[in-house]
């Protein structure tokens, strides 16, 4: 590689890493964590039972996080077994912004470079049809790091309402801008520049289906030059959650161009050239200070989940957001975490007496 072309991927200098966390974690993990030994026999791998299932789904409602440790497991479809006794209904991935690939049958891949950090989020906040709930089942881990961290939603919520960026959330909303290439438009050249391809986000090959995809999640769609998609998506900052029965945080930086700041062949590009943009739903811009509270609103609630193959993790994406730090591997070295999406729901903004 020539100096010039390193010179053209490097990163813009101007980026805000987060912080993950405080160094302590918001929630005791005693409250989530299952010891899997508890529910083995002999010492053989686990497997689903009725004492478990009732044990996840306790602790799913009291907390929206579980983590079950110690199972012995290394197969994907045994943890999906075990996972599915609280994410039992399973959703495929359609129309998101990821370019998820299926690794087995209804398991996803994370859908994201290793090197690249991912910003706390929502999983599907940026269409109208959003999901209850995720799972991670780690089947592949580096010897060292590869951290999963997940932020407490309701306190994050408390705390960026006490603050005037909070206010203007709540009053103004998000309008949230994706920028999707066309594959044909890429073939035999170096993806440089692209996150997603339409046709692998919507998962069709015909325009129309791709509009009708789009629109069918609660998109605005337009074609630009190239049969570049662009969608546009205009909701509120937050939404109401029934279990706890008040509005929550439901929107992060993670779906603004900052989501590029060390992802590879996007980084290098000036912010407004990026693929993803947020914006106020009246289309004014966020200051840099803002950006940085909206980061460090989630990083003051921070909580690691050390993963160890075989671990298995329910989220509850209302009460909880998730991201994760760049994983640098070594030689030889692997980290693969299966993804399942949980039982879709429609957005229904806020109500006015549940804040």
């Amino acid at each position: 590689m020539t100096a010039t072309t390193a010179e053209a991927f490097a990163p813009l200098a101007n980026i805000t890493e987060p912080k993950w966390w405080t160094g302590t974690p918001a929630i005791s993990p005693d409250r989530f964590v299952i010891d899997g030994n508890e529910y083995r026999s002999n010492g053989a791998p686990l497997t689903p039972s009725s004492a478990l299932a009732q044990r996840m789904q306790q602790t799913f409602d009291d907390v929206g996080l579980v983590h079950v440790v110690n199972t012995g497991l290394d197969d994907l479809q045994a943890m999906r077994l075990i996972a599915t006794q609280v994410l039992k209904n399973e959703r495929q991935y359609e129309g998101g912004a990821n370019p998820r690939k299926t690794i087995e049958k209804n398991v996803f891949e994370v859908g994201a470079p290793l090197e690249a950090w991912l910003h706390y989020h929502h999983e599907m906040a940026y269409i109208g049809s959003s999901t209850k709930m995720v799972s991670f089942m780690a089947h592949k881990m580096p010897s060292e790091g590869g951290h999963t961290f997940v932020s407490d939603n309701c306190q994050a919520t408390d705390a960026l309402l006490a603050t005037p960026f909070g206010q203007k959330l709540k009053k103004l909303g998000l309008c949230y801008h994706r920028n999707l290439t066309d594959r044909d438009a890429f073939v035999d050249r170096l993806d440089i520049g692209v996150y997603n391809h339409w046709q692998q986000s919507m998962l069709t090959e015909d325009q129309d289906e791709a509009v009708a995809v789009a629109q069918s999640r609660g998109l605005e769609v337009e074609w630009g030059a190239g049969r570049l998609l662009k969608t546009r998506f205009y909701i509120s900052a937050f939404e109401y959650f029934p279990h706890l029965d008040r509005n929550l945080l439901y929107s992060s930086m993670a779906d603004d161009s900052t989501w590029f700041d060390t992802w590879p062949l996007v980084q290098h590009l000036p912010a407004d050239e990026r693929p993803l943009k947020l914006t106020f739903g009246d289309g004014s811009e966020m200051t840099d200070e803002e950006k940085q509270l909206f980061i460090k609103i989630y990083d003051d609630y921070g909580i690691p989940i050390a993963w160890e193959v075989g671990d298995i993790a329910l989220i509850c994406n209302y009460r909880f957001a998730h991201g994760r730090p760049a994983v640098h591997l070594k030689e030889g070295e692997q980290r693969e975490l299966g993804v399942l999406i949980g039982e879709s729901f429609d957005r229904v903004e806020t109500l006015d007496d549940k804040w």
